[in-house]
């Protein structure tokens, strides 16, 4: 019997991703453990490995396929002793993929029989929806033509008209093996000018939303381009969207003086042990200020327990360990992996870990539950020079506390000035689980741990 293969949810609130990449092909053999393919998410890529044993008899959905549904058909196999082709034609009848997307004539001829009330998530999905700056291009009888992205590239490039190319895909889909036959064989017609031009044309249409045409009429048109927002973009819009609409946030400021942190910094990376790697000795830790600050956050946490607390509607969920989110910057976009009971960890492993999770954050590496969750973060812009910020809660946490730079200023001890070292914490408190004199309170904890650094080695 054929074993159907289908989009993975890799994480709770996956709903889609892109299915970046084939790691076999029609007629291998896999095994369970196999790795099959890798799935982008919106800000990780991840492998998937085969469940079953067999051979793989058909590949639904192509490498480079953008937006594919959890649940959706992407693989056939074999099973033992199955005929392939067998397997090919009669798979993929029992999996919850997505419906082909009716007709035209046929969508007015149903019209009638929809109920009203209907929700939109029960309308039958396109199994391969077309990139959004990409309009669906339309035959000569003005029916929409299915076709992958990636072969909707690769006839424009190749100056083709999809509505004479025959698809070999899913409920006729064209492929990107379609567009490859056609372009060898010289089979596919060129597209007419017109036709050619018109998604170019609706390009900025389609990246447009509600209000944007006033912005765009503000500017010469060909002196800006339209960047398309990715996954990873429209997750940190979204969700911070509703953050800031939703969470009643308030702000806390703390000045700490740092010196003896920094004092204390440089007289532990001085003792380091050294370790033996292919490229030679090196320490076998190198702590930084930000190491400092997110373990003083989590013994904070730990000294002020209803603070470490995130907000549902019906409870407050009260954590039991300082689970930190450390905001990483990566390329056109922002992640924040988690470094998991921080309170219990010595400097030098938060060190080594956040070190590990930045560099796989910027490789696209993570899994989910190394950056979803957590019950407070750390963002931190003073190795920019800046001084105080204020940062945006990330639900489900509570609370987030922003570093400036460490600026020597003039500051009075026992009645007389001096010079201190001196950083700016800003917190944002959720006002529904963390009231001001609690957010007051875990500042002050926050900042004793700072300047009084050595009680965090023990």
């Amino acid at each position: 019997m054929p074993i159907n293969i289908t989009m993975p949810a890799l994480s709770p609130t996956m709903e889609e991703g892109n299915l970046a990449k084939w790691l076999v092909k029609e007629g291998d053999t896999v095994a369970p453990g196999d790795v099959i393919a890798e799935i982008e998410t919106d800000k990780a890529t991840m492998e998937v490995e085969a469940v079953d044993e067999g051979t793989v008899a058909k590949i639904v959905v192509p490498a480079g396929t953008e937006a594919v549904k959890v649940n959706a058909l992407i693989a056939i196999l074999a099973g033992e002793g199955e005929d392939v082709k067998e397997a090919a034609a009669s798979g993929g009848a029992s999996a919850d993929a997505p419906k082909p997307a009716a007709a035209p004539a046929e969508a007015k001829a149903e019209a009638p029989k929809a109920e009203p009330a209907k929700p939109q998530a029960e309308q039958p999905v396109v199994d391969t929806p077309p990139a959004p700056s990409t309009p669906a291009p339309k035959a000569a009888s003005g029916e929409r033509i299915f076709a992958s992205p990636l072969a909707r590239r690769l006839a424009k490039d190749a100056g083709l008209d999809l509505s004479a190319v025959s698809g070999s895909g899913p409920h006729g889909r064209v492929v990107k093996a379609d567009i490859e036959k056609a372009v060898s064989s010289g089979t596919g017609k060129a597209a007419p000018a017109a036709a050619a031009a018109a998604p170019q044309a609706a390009a900025p249409a389609m990246a447009k939303g509600a209000g944007d045409d006033a912005v765009l009429r503000l500017f010469e048109e060909g002196s800006y381009e339209l960047l398309p927002h990715d996954g990873m973009r429209k997750t940190i819009a979204s969700r911070l969207l509703e953050s800031h609409q939703t969470v009643p946030a308030y702000f806390v400021s703390m000045d700490c003086e740092i010196d003896a942190l920094l004092k204390l910094r440089a007289e532990i990376n001085k003792s380091a042990p050294m370790r033996k790697t292919d490229k030679g000795d090196v320490p076998a830790f190198k702590l930084s200020v930000n190491d400092f600050v997110i373990k003083a956050m989590a013994l904070a946490l730990r000294d002020v327990p209803a603070a470490n607390a995130s907000w549902t509607s019906t409870a407050r969920l009260m954590h039991k360990h300082s689970d930190v989110g450390v905001a990483v910057s990566i390329p056109d976009g922002l992640i924040t992996p988690i470094i998991k009971k921080a309170e219990q960890k010595t400097l030098s492993i938060i060190s080594n870990e956040m070190k590990d999770l930045a560099r796989r954050a910027r490789d696209k590496k993570l899994k989910p539950d190394e950056y979803q969750g957590g019950t407070t973060a750390v963002s931190n812009l003073g190795m920019f020079g800046v001084a105080n910020f204020t940062s945006i809660i990330n639900p489900p946490h509570a609370s987030i506390v922003s570093i400036g730079a460490g600026v020597e200023k003039p500051v009075v001890k026992n009645g007389e000035i001096a010079i201190a070292t001196v950083m700016t914490a800003t917190f944002a408190f959720d006002h529904r689980v963390i009231d001001g004199a609690l957010g007051a309170e875990l500042a002050a904890a926050f900042k004793r741990h700072v300047e009084n650094p050595m009680g965090m080695l023990v």
